[in-house]
């Protein structure tokens, strides 16, 4: 998406006002507006350093594990950030103790996805990802905020065009 409007996040990473629970899924909201707008500071400011891990399973192949940042920004972001997409998150559940370093998400997710600049093409290729997430999140120590740890992706089903997703392999 282009970043040629006003800038979409004004506001700091991660945002100061929020509770618990919503400090801990607003680290999983600022992974997927990272990609959908395309933006590396706000999509890393979701992450707990290098030491993390995306698995992605699909149900047809082998798992796809990126076993760090750098690998998640170059075979994921890199790839979905440039892309036009949409994702959406819903049924989410957070599990986390009063005072607690550590917590665990859940969600349902719908990603639409398309060739970079061929999103408004009404007959454009597109891909329409239906998920399960599992998102394992740490404290972090220096300024507080929620950071994802382990992303765990299912695959429940798709609908379109899956050479869409060509490009994103593991490494």
């Amino acid at each position: 998406m282009s970043q040629s409007y006003m800038n979409p996040h004004p506001h700091p990473h991660p945002l100061a006002s929020l509770s618990t629970r919503e400090a801990v899924t607003d680290a999983v909201y600022r992974a997927l507006l990272g990609c959908d707008d395309n933006d590396a500071a706000i999509f890393t400011s979701a992450w707990a350093g290098e030491d993390v891990t995306f698995e992605v399973h699909d149900g047809d192949e082998e798992k796809k594990v990126f076993s760090s940042l750098s690998l998640i920004r170059t075979a994921v972001f890199e790839r979905i950030g440039a892309m036009d997409t949409t994702h959406s998150i819903a049924n989410v559940r957070v599990d986390v103790q009063d005072g607690a370093d550590m917590a665990h998400l859940t969600a349902t997710a719908t990603a639409q996805h398309c060739p970079p600049g061929r999103g408004r093409e009404p007959d454009g290729p597109k891909f329409l990802v239906g998920s399960q997430y599992s998102i394992h999140l740490v404290k972090d120590e220096v300024g507080g905020a929620w950071k994802i740890k382990k992303w765990v992706l299912r695959v429940t089903w798709t609908q379109g065009d899956p050479l869409v997703m060509q490009s994103i392999r593991s490494t």
